[in-house]
């Protein structure tokens, strides 16, 4: 009895392996285990593509009117934005090599500034630290190094790489394309600018009619 045991386990496992059920892509479609005569209700739909014919709807089309007073979205997935604006949406160039400075759509401004330090704080800061040194709390636990945005490569670094790496990730980081619009990345970068020139500044860049109120000359 051990052995049937035995042999209904080793066939089991190998009927799972057969099936492909190891976390490998299809390259065709899968077995069908569940007949639709067996299970009635169990099959996946089709999927409609633009422009094909459909007997579900009345006028016989697939492509359906979107609901009144939908939005168009100015970012969607990573590789998928509305790119009305190159620079703005992608970190890039129209001749494909990285911008720098910030998009004309945008403003720089201090509320600009606030709302970067504000996304910072949350979704960069945890690594990167509050001064951007790389000393965040993860790496108490465990986190390998984190770049400091204080060293010349990426004092130097075109703000479209940035841009293009908080979108994509890289090495260890996540892509954060789905946590922030590409504004907020922006205005991510215009603060990170501002943590880099923090680190520089000396009494030459404080105006004149500043200096007193501080306590300079």
């Amino acid at each position: 009895m051990r052995n049937v045991y035995l042999v209904t386990f080793f066939v089991v496992v190998l009927t799972v392996s057969v099936l492909g059920l190891r976390g490998t892509k299809f390259t065709h479609p899968p077995m069908d285990v569940f007949p639709e005569w067996l299970f009635p209700g169990m099959k996946e739909g089709r999927k409609m593509h633009p422009q094909d014919a459909s007997t579900f709807f009345a006028d016989g089309r697939a492509d359906r009117m979107p609901p009144p007073h939908v939005v168009p979205t100015s970012y969607g997935p990573a590789g998928q934005p509305l790119r009305n604006d190159s620079h703005l949406y992608t970190g890039k160039l129209a001749d494909g090599t990285f911008a720098r400075g910030f998009p004309a759509a945008l403003k720089v401004d201090r509320a600009f500034l606030e709302r970067g330090r504000d996304r910072f704080t949350i979704y960069c800061l945890p690594c990167h630290g509050a001064v951007g040194d790389g000393n965040g709390i993860t790496k108490r636990y465990g986190m390998g190094a984190t770049p400091t945005y204080h060293d010349d490569r990426l004092r130097k670094m075109a703000e479209g790489e940035i841009f293009n790496t908080i979108t994509y990730g890289k090495g260890n980081m996540n892509p954060y394309a789905d946590k922030l619009a590409p504004a907020d990345r922006w205005a991510v970068i215009a603060y990170v600018r501002a943590l880099q020139r923090a680190q520089m500044g000396t009494v030459a860049d404080v105006p004149m009619a500043d200096r007193a109120q501080l306590g300079l000359k």
